[in-house]
């Protein structure tokens, strides 16, 4: 069988100019499952973590229970869940079992109380060990909640490389203001997963909701895609930007030829990438410049290593009307990206001391961001540069902001690109 997977690739700009220099030019790159995957329902394992400190009192863990009682709701027999609790101790509140009795599992949610401290990493080694009891291939996943900085950090991240041995992506989630954003980051980052910023506790239902239908949606697995460029084609940088803006890299198969783990697709959304390269001169003509293929298995349909494929197409010209036309969903995409490298290194700076640099990129981020009608996020920024520029710190809630928001401001609604 194949068509599971559609493939479409747009330049940002379809004609370059017929130089005698090289020139940089940049492909969107659009990984999606077709419509036939819609009705392809994918069994989960997912292991909810969760704190339940004393500074999650009040609305905050009542919010959780509800949250829990909500996403259990999506789930059914042919799914399996668990629920770890935490303070400075832990318990399995509910051990690994297929979801079948709805209402015993929302009477122990209800009872959840907050106690104690936070002590993060024996609660994950616990998720673990209840996901690994099912050895059925279902997608797995490990939901964590925290408001609170953890005890010994470093095995958090132990616990983290567990899970990405073990095929266990973490969604790592921050409620609040005092937890360290930079240790869920990469605990999400280690195993598979993604780290997210919680401003309100109203907000943790979608968040659980989302995770979990996300996980059903992702019948496509261990897709890997394939750039393979012609003589003269260099890869300089291979970007994902939805779901979220991440730096890939790649790994070289020869010097132009690289290779891309996607992993899970998600129906409805699947990956969007921004491919960056260099381009040597070439006669006036249009030219095949690279193949995209991507390789994926579909376990609920019993495929195995199918295969998609799309030609990148090229055209050099000398008309300048053709020079000058561009793209403008792409071209946006490739300034988002670029004021997403702007706050990333500005951060960088900012650890390193480095006040005043700090600054300046803020600041022309912020100048890209407006451009690109990102108000919201422009506008904490802008607060964030008065603080550096009066104290030399930005504020906790500010630093999230930034590290989070500025990582999705691509959204599906910017790749409504025409067909030709």
């Amino acid at each position: 069988m194949a068509g599971e997977v559609t493939l479409r690739a747009t330049l940002a700009r379809p004609y370059l100019a017929a130089t005698t220099t090289p020139q940089v030019a940049y492909a969107l790159i659009e990984v999606q499952p077709s419509a036939v995957m819609a009705q392809v329902r994918t069994p989960v394992n997912v292991s909810f973590v969760l704190d339940r400190s004393g500074s999650m009192k009040g609305d905050k863990i009542d919010r959780v229970r509800q949250a829990i009682s909500l996403a259990v709701d999506r789930l059914d027999a042919q799914d399996i869940a668990s629920l770890v609790i935490f303070d400075h101790r832990n318990e399995v509140l509910i051990p690994a079992a297929p979801v079948t009795d709805r209402r015993m599992i929302k009477d122990r949610v209800s009872r959840i109380r907050d106690a104690g401290g936070t002590k993060i990493a024996p609660a994950v080694e616990k998720g673990l060990r209840e996901i690994e009891k099912d050895r059925s291939g279902a997608i797995r996943r490990l939901v964590l909640l925290t408001d609170g900085q953890t005890e010994n950090e470093d095995e958090c991240l132990r616990r983290a490389d567990d899970a990405g041995r073990i095929g266990v992506p973490i969604t790592a989630l921050g409620v609040g203001q005092d937890w360290n954003e930079d240790l869920l980051i990469e605990m999400a980052n280690r195993s598979g997963g993604t780290a997210d910023y919680i401003a309100r506790a109203d907000e943790i239902t979608e968040y659980f909701q989302n995770t979990v239908q996300r996980a059903q949606n992702s019948a496509i697995q261990n897709s890997i895609l394939n750039l393979r460029l012609v003589q003269g084609i260099t890869p300089r940088a291979v970007w994902q930007v939805i779901p979220l803006i991440n730096n890939l890299g790649y790994k070289p198969i020869s010097d132009r030829d690289v290779s891309v783990p996607l992993g899970e697709l998600e129906t409805g959304q699947g990956r969007t990438l921004l491919v960056e390269f260099l381009v040597d001169p070439r006669p006036i003509g249009t030219y095949r410049v690279g193949q995209v293929e991507i390789t994926y298995d579909i376990p609920a349909l019993n495929v195995v290593g199918e295969k998609a494929r799309i030609d990148i197409m090229l055209t050099f010209t000398a008309d300048q009307a053709q020079i000058n036309q561009v793209a403008p969903n792409v071209m946006n995409i490739v300034e988002k990206v670029s004021a997403f490298k702007l706050q990333t290194r500005a951060l960088q700076d900012l650890q390193a001391g480095d006040v005043g640099s700090a600054t300046q990129k803020l600041k022309s981020a912020v100048t890209r961001l407006l451009n690109q009608g990102e108000v919201d996020l422009a506008n904490t920024m802008q607060q964030e540069i008065a603080n550096l520029e009066q104290s030399g710190q930005l504020s906790s809630e500010g630093q999230k902001t930034i590290k989070f928001s500025g990582r999705k401001t691509v959204r599906l609604s910017d790749i409504d690109i025409p067909k030709e």
